[in-house]
């Protein structure tokens, strides 16, 4: 008989239960971690705790943890056999070109041996630039806490992020869009084993396409959305956002309509399904919150009709996003209303998708000519500007 002990949740919050789950089992996660790392850093995991939201501080604590394996696996800084054996007095000899070396040698290529293979893993600027700013947090704590004698944070090198090039940005147009919900509605482009599953499933498909094309929802925001959610008298329904951030969207005509839809004739009823899926809006065949990779499965698959393209080839629910962000743009609504709606922390990033309408000035003047080429008057100031030269 297994040993593990079911956890059951005595939720006080206006949260629903599958958040405060979410939560829980990325602060246990965090908790694991802490319990490895050095005793001198206690203080740091404390003031992690009460300044930054759960999934940031497990990203932190998983970087810092990474970078401890690294000292115990080069043995050049700590003679410690193990993670928590690293003392205070090693970290504080530990040298801003330490760091440097850390981040620009051994992060950008490194390796890791199984019983098989031999794994190659590599980190991108951006991954690299964050592994930087959560050991960076690091020192700098432990040098404003007295734990070490300078600060060697301003030593670390610049990590110089690739500019986002709006023309790079992938998206449906809006012909696609309608494309692809059609697809989703006729079953058209899907082959005879796809149309199976479609004939269970399409209410469902459709409220999520359309979800996501209109609020531009990250995956997990629309993956975590309940029942409970939705206050359709109200027309309205609330969303759980990065670092704990809980939102009211106003809904309209179409998505409640699709989602009212899927609700009452499509998903399965309350009463047969376990207490832990009964709120969940979107389920799967098996009656369970449909998962991520699920989402992603599904998007790609209606993206790819649409774009008349391979599987493979198909957009991720983030296109889907973008997709939103340049339609709502090209619609008229300014970059500060997209922003809000799309939960941008900084405009620069709206502006990226506003800047797909800079063909839009030159749409309008080659469509409105005042003067047609084969006006006799042009004809005339032709003939005259020969006569002149």
């Amino acid at each position: 008989m297994s040993d593990k002990k079911i956890i059951k949740i005595h939720n006080k919050s206006d949260k629903p239960d599958n958040i405060v789950i979410r939560d829980n089992n990325t602060i246990e996660r965090s908790i694991a971690i802490e319990n490895s790392l050095p005793k001198f850093m206690k203080d740091y995991c404390i003031y992690l705790k009460g300044s930054v939201a759960v999934s940031t501080r497990l990203a932190y604590l998983e970087d810092i943890n990474f970078f401890c394996s690294y000292l115990i696996e080069m043995q050049e800084l700590t003679i410690a056999k193990e993670i928590k054996d690293i003392t205070q007095k090693e970290f504080n000899n530990i040298k801003a070109r330490d760091i440097n070396l850390f981040l620009g040698d051994y992060c950008s290529r490194y390796y890791k041996q199984t019983e098989k293979n031999t794994l190659i893993f590599e980190n991108n600027n951006r991954a690299l630039a964050r592994k930087k700013s959560s050991i960076s947090t690091l020192f700098k704590f432990l040098y404003r806490n007295d734990q070490l004698d300078n600060n060697i944070t301003d030593g670390f090198n610049p990590i110089k992020l690739p500019k986002p090039q709006p023309d790079a940005i992938k998206r449906l147009e809006i012909d696609e869009v309608a494309k692809m919900l059609d697809a989703v509605e006729s079953g058209e482009g899907l082959t005879d084993k796809e149309k199976v599953y479609w004939k269970k499933t399409k209410l469902r498909d459709k409220a999520i396409l359309a979800l996501f094309v209109t609020y531009g929802l990250r995956l997990n925001e629309l993956r975590e959305l309940n029942i409970s959610s939705f206050n359709f008298s109200r027309g309205e329904f609330k969303i759980y956002r990065k670092r704990g951030k809980e939102v009211l969207m106003p809904i309209n005509h179409t998505c409640e309509l699709v989602v009212k839809d899927y609700i009452y004739n499509e998903r399965p009823q309350s009463e047969i399904l376990s207490e832990e899926n009964k709120d969940a809006l979107f389920l799967s065949l098996q009656n369970k919150r449909l998962n991520p990779k699920a989402i992603r499965q599904l998007v790609k698959k209606y993206t790819s009709i649409s774009m008349d393209t391979s599987r493979d080839s198909g957009y991720s629910p983030h296109k889907l996003r973008a997709t939103a962000a340049t339609s709502l743009i090209q619609n008229g609504f300014s970059i500060y209303d997209v922003q809000n709606l799309l939960d941008h922390d900084n405009v620069t990033t709206t502006q990226l998708y506003a800047a797909h309408k800079k063909h839009v000035k030159r749409d309008i003047v080659n469509n409105f000519e005042w003067i047609d080429d084969n006006d006799q008057n042009t004809n005339e100031i032709d003939i005259k500007i020969e006569d002149n030269i």
